[in-house]
């Protein structure tokens, strides 16, 4: 019988160091997820965690809403992006590895090739079969980063005489983020080939194909495309069976989102004034007027600086108790500590890196003044609206309602209201990012969903306790896509010009020093010129 060598006891880093490494990665990595044995456990874009370096020992706690977890971290290591973290369960004394990774897709470069190659085969297979009377050209799936055409995508054409689709596909191992982003890849392919015509061959639209079950933010997105622009089709693929199913683009079904009531923002901080003191008293009067208080719910007020939390109070039920108590957290993004007599050095030493790093002149390489532009971006709109749209209201404005029910995906979204009473949706982008247009067309397709629900007299917002004392107007919402103008990525006004007219749209760009001062440099309509596509 073979003996087995005994495990070799991992060397324990010191605490501070373990908290300082996480704390770094995450910083680093906003997308990160948390696994346990392969498998996601958190998503740390909608998930939060808590480092404590308390009695000689680094523990972390990971939380959402469907999970908790807590570990001691006895050590940590890098590699290949990755850090892996030497954990114990309470109790127990061998260690087990959870790994905090860049982003969910967790396939070597081999791996990924070789699938979609396969997948390419496939494609070709179920095409031929499935259109016997078109013929399969050009199927494909290099990158032409010019073009904005990544590897995950399998583009091609169906060609019968003079007449022609494009064909853009997914195969089933792609992460759900990158099967949700077909449709813009789509439609930037579909423009490609007519560019590229000798105006000889009819393109009648786009066909696009994904994996079965995965076609529903798709279905809601094709249904607001430009009709008399290109024919749009969606269909599913069995991978079992490699037969094809098309999906109405009609039936969207059920909107993932939720709309809670809005919170009495003058009561909420009336019951939370000792506590908001609390946190005051600990930042230098100097800097006091920089702090932005913003109440999220009913029972949780957040201190903000520049658009990033770094104090939170809130009040809970504690125990078996139905008496609510009241607790204050700090640390910076998703981290938090609770406040207490010996945490208040730590709460004020990240008050000071976090003024003196996080600020309009700062280091842009400091990961402080690089964490959540958006939401910075966003804390300079919500206080001054008028440089985006004189018409807007600066009295009403509300962040992420209503909300995605499948979390934060990465981009920050407000709602207003003109001064005509017409809602408005504003899409925020301090980065460049090709799927702008559509991620902004999302939150539309909500909130015009939400408005249109209708009692009597009210609309399904007000009823929940927004824009008091407004009379909304009837009509869709107007929707803006702002971002810096050296951000605004090139394919956005591609994808624009294919949206249904029904959706009035305005594409706003910032001066590049929008944390000093916001100013737009120019502005874009769907009603300007070069604002439609048509079919030849």
């Amino acid at each position: 019988m073979p003996v087995t060598a005994p495990r070799k006891p991992v060397d324990e880093q010191a605490p501070e160091k373990i908290a300082a490494m996480v704390e770094e990665y995450l910083l680093g990595h906003p997308a990160a997820v948390a696994l346990e044995e392969g498998r996601v456990i958190f998503d740390m874009r909608s998930a939060k965690y808590k480092l404590a370096t308390e009695h000689g020992r680094c523990t972390v706690q990971l939380w959402s809403e469907d999970a908790n977890l807590v570990r001691r971290v006895v050590a940590v290591e890098e590699r290949r992006g990755a850090l892996r973290l030497s954990v114990l369960r309470f109790g127990q004394t061998k260690p087990q590895t959870l790994e905090l990774a860049a982003d969910r897709d967790r396939r070597t470069p081999s791996t990924r090739e070789a699938t979609r190659v396969r997948y390419l085969r496939v494609l070709e297979r179920v095409l031929a079969r499935a259109f016997p009377e078109w013929k399969v050209e050009a199927l494909r799936a290099a990158m032409d980063l010019e073009k904005s055409f990544g590897p995950a995508y399998a583009r091609g054409v169906l060609v019968r005489g003079q007449t022609a689709w494009a064909v853009i596909a997914v195969n089933p191992e792609e992460t759900q983020g990158t099967i949700d982003g077909i449709l813009t890849i789509g439609i930037l392919w579909l423009d490609h080939c007519r560019s590229m015509g000798d105006g000889r061959r009819v393109w009648q639209g786009l066909k696009v194909i994904v994996p079965e079950g995965t076609s529903d933010l798709t279905a809601s997105r094709m249904a607001w495309l430009n009709e008399r622009a290109a024919q749009w089709e969606l269909w599913e693929l069995d991978g079992q069976t490699e037969e094809l199913a098309r999906r109405d683009a009609g039936d969207v079904g059920n909107l993932a989102t939720r709309l809670v009531h809005a919170p009495d923002g003058e009561a909420v901080r009336e019951r939370f004034a000792e506590a908001a003191a609390k946190v005051m008293a600990v930042v230098p009067e100097a800097w006091r007027g920089q702090v932005e208080t913003v109440v999220s719910t009913g029972a949780e007020m957040s201190f903000l600086l520049h658009g990033l939390a770094f104090a939170r109070v809130r009040a809970g039920y504690k125990g078996n108790s139905f008496n609510l108590e009241e607790e204050i957290v700090f640390g910076a993004g998703a981290n938090e500590t609770l406040l207490r007599a010996e945490t208040e050095d730590a709460l004020r030493e990240l008050v000071r890196r976090l003024f003196e790093r996080r600020h309009a002149e700062g280091d842009r390489r400091d990961p402080l003044y690089r964490m959540q532009p958006e939401r910075w971006l966003e804390s300079v709109l919500r206080q001054d609206l008028e440089p985006l749209d004189a018409h807007l209201d600066p009295g009403h404005v509300y962040t992420q309602v209503p909300a995605f029910v499948a979390g934060d995906r990465g981009m920050l979204d407000l709602m207003g209201v003109l001064r005509d009473g017409r809602l408005a949706v504003i899409e925020l982008k301090a980065e460049e990012d090709l799927h702008l247009a559509l991620q902004g067309l999302d939150y539309w397709v909500r909130v015009r969903w939400h408005h249109l629900r209708r009692e009597g007299e009210l609309g399904e917002f007000q009823r929940s306790g927004y824009f008091g004392g407004v009379v909304l107007a009837g009509e869709a919402p107007k929707l803006y896509l702002v971002a810096p103008a050296l951000r605004v990525h090139p394919a956005t006004e591609i994808v624009l010009r294919y949206l249904s007219p029904r959706v009035e749209w305005e594409l706003v760009a910032l001066d590049e020093r929008w944390r000093k001062k916001v100013k737009v440099v120019w502005r874009r309509r769907n009603g300007d010129a070069r604002g439609a596509v048509y079919s030849s």
